[in-house]
């Protein structure tokens, strides 16, 4: 137990402390700085500078279909969902669950949230330490009318050289433990506009994440209907060459009979050349896409267990869910981060207001002081302390005032930051939009060609079987057909992507 001599100077204490915290904190309420505030939505109808079409074009071919345009509806979360493939499905959550980049995100929030709970620590927390010394002293008596001075052997120097001969020498130690209690009281909120601020940071850096985890979905999502698209090109490249050897063939024959020159074994010969350099370009392109497949799954290339994607897995979407231009500010993380960005700049402009103004601190201490360590707790000797200080900047040689310009600039480019985000937004869902009703008519329009073509095909292949038509006739029909189908491939594969790219510029369901 206490003594009543080491309670009373508690209470003592206790009653000073609660004081100067009453008075202190009567100032805490002024908070230095502009208030941030989220900046207004574009009050505008369409995305676009004309009337938004109701849906898109069809065309009689798979990933044809008419899109309709529901205004007002949100992008689901899940939104690759929407194609109705498995194998697309997989991919993706295993690409948001593995990727490195996705971890590498997720420790950049978690290093910007630890950093907040510091932070806020320092505010509403007093800082408490318990300190500990222990020191040895001898004391020598000296013939000088009784003075006495202390000496203590951790120094090098000798006290008096000079003085007259030691009578005696009293060694001690001198022990001391104290509780040491200090607290910043944030009287103009520079304190309060740092939390503020690191807060703002856990927003931008978790708005960060959803932006990576919208975009690491749509570029898988991209690169697989890519692949579909490759895979279908070279097996129609593939029939091609099949169907120029055999023209050829066939010319080298006709040479030999007399009926052909070989000016036309020359053509012949460089036009299936020609389509088989094709096919190397689309198979490297076929292996770096799925090379980049493992990588966003976090795999390397040789070891990466990845399905084959088709056109025919996929279904394209018959409804567009499209948001309304006033609420796409709320539904971007790339427009939300860098709304956090500029809250967090908003912020740091009060924490230089703030460093112009004084600096109050609270300190208190608490222990004992004894000659004995065994006895260091003991009742005999306990020191108390209290105090209250503050620092009034006066020159700094212009630093203060330098670094509240500073902060003013940084506002400044977050402000514009958070300016060309929001429009590079509306641009991208304009882009997509305008992508998905022009790029439709070209499927159409492709579609159509092939189906003329196959017509053709199919009446030449008729006049064939009846001697109206040579073979060479019938493979410039087929060749005709299949680069149609070619054009068709990359359209279909266009569309899938386009969809994909309107879900992504709406911000994909995050929220």
């Amino acid at each position: 137990m206490l003594s009543k001599d080491a309670g009373l100077i508690i209470k003592i204490v206790i009653k000073k402390v609660a004081i100067l915290s009453i008075v202190l904190g009567m100032f805490a309420r002024c908070t230095v700085g502009p208030n941030f505030s989220s900046p207004e939505a574009p009050e505008i109808s369409s995305y676009v500078s004309r009337t938004n079409p109701e849906q898109t074009a069809s065309a009689p071919v798979l990933a044809g279909e008419a899109q309709l345009f529901v205004y007002g509806k949100e992008v689901p979360n899940a939104w690759w969902e929407l194609f109705n493939s498995a194998s697309l499905d997989h991919v993706i959550y295993q690409a948001l669950s593995s990727s490195p980049t996705m971890a590498s995100a997720e420790a950049v929030l978690q290093q910007a949230a630890e950093n907040a709970i510091a932070v806020h620590g320092n505010l509403f927390f007093p800082q408490v330490d318990l300190s500990g010394s222990s020191k040895n002293y001898w004391m020598t008596h000296k013939k000088m009318r009784g003075t006495s001075k202390l000496f203590n052997p951790n120094t090098t120097s000798n006290p008096n050289p000079t003085s007259a001969p030691i009578i005696n020498i009293n060694r001690f130690n001198l022990f001391n433990a104290s509780l040491d209690v200090s607290f910043n009281f944030d009287v103009f909120g520079g304190t309060r506009r740092q939390v503020e601020a690191a807060i703002a940071d856990v927003d931008v850096k978790a708005y960060n994440l959803l932006a990576l985890h919208l975009t690491l979905a749509s570029n898988v999502a991209t690169a697989a209907f890519r692949e579909a698209m490759l895979r279908a090109q070279i097996v129609i490249i593939r029939s091609m060459i099949e169907m120029e050897s055999k023209r050829l063939s066939i010319a080298e024959k006709q040479l030999k009979a007399g009926s052909l020159s070989q000016l036309s074994i020359y053509a012949q010969t460089g036009q299936l050349e020609q389509t088989k350099a094709r096919l190397p370009s689309l198979e490297k392109s076929l292996e770096q896409i799925r090379n980049q497949l493992a990588i966003y799954i976090g795999e390397l290339p040789s070891e990466a267990c990845l399905p084959e994607f088709y056109l025919e897995d996929f279904t394209l979407p018959p409804e567009l869910p499209l948001s309304l231009p006033s609420s796409l500010v709320r539904r971007r993380p790339d427009i939300l981060a860098a709304e956090a960005n500029l809250h967090e700049a908003t912020a740091f402009v009060g924490v230089a207001i703030a460093n112009l103004y004084p600096q109050f601190t609270l300190s208190a201490g608490y222990g004992p002081l004894k000659i004995k360590g065994s006895d260091l707790f003991s009742l005999q000797a306990w020191v108390a302390s209290l105090g209250a200080s503050f620092t009034q900047p006066i020159f700094h040689g212009g630093q203060l005032i330098a670094e509240r310009q500073k902060a003013i600039a940084v506002y400044d480019q977050a402000l514009a930051d958070y300016t060309e985000t929001v429009l590079e937004g509306f641009q991208q869902v304009a882009d997509a939009l305008t992508a998905l009703e022009h790029d439709a008519k070209e499927l159409a329009f492709y579609a159509s060609a092939m189906i003329q073509m196959k017509e053709t095909l199919r009446i030449v292949s008729k006049q064939f079987e009846l001697g109206g038509a040579n073979y060479l006739n019938l493979l410039d029909a087929e060749r005709q057909y299949l680069e149609a189908t070619l054009k068709v491939a990359q359209a279909q594969a266009t569309r899938l992507a386009d969809t994909a790219a309107l879900f992504q510029a709406l911000g994909g369901g995050c929220e």
